[in-house]
């Protein structure tokens, strides 16, 4: 048995499909993620798409990081998305849109604080200490 096939959309799939700034390439983002919503299509979403994706909305589209994080997350939810990482990723963007700090510092938080035997090794004293104190 086969196991099913697992797409991985890139960053201008989740844009066109979040932005609806070209209505034909909006509409074939849209045929992909309805797949991925009911199930019958499955998908991980990198997270190095997920900070690209996180920093066009924000800089480029200018969309608040509430609304650029809560897209991505809903995206996250759909059946389809078939991501090992998926908590972690919701858990970084919930961090990002509660607090004032970097995507990628918020996955370094929530990835340093899933796993017992994780340690970060970073010369940034204030992430740091958010590692300390997210124990």
């Amino acid at each position: 048995m086969r196991k099913p096939l697992r797409s991985l959309p890139d960053t201008n799939i989740l844009i066109r499909y979040l932005m609806r700034d070209d209505e034909a390439l909006y509409l074939r983002a849209k045929e992909f993620f309805d797949k991925v919503k009911e199930g019958s299509t499955k998908a991980v979403i990198l997270e190095s798409v997920i900070v690209e994706c996180v920093y066009i909305l924000t800089k480029i589209y200018n969309a608040p990081r509430n609304k650029a994080a809560q897209s991505l997350i809903d995206i996250l939810h759909y059946k389809g998305i078939a991501n090992l990482d998926r908590t972690e990723l919701i858990r970084a963007l919930t961090l990002f849109f509660e607090r004032n700090i970097d995507i990628v510092n918020c996955i370094l938080i929530v990835k340093k604080t899933s796993g017992p035997n994780t340690s970060l090794f970073s010369f940034n004293s204030a992430l740091n200490k958010m590692c300390k104190s997210s124990r």
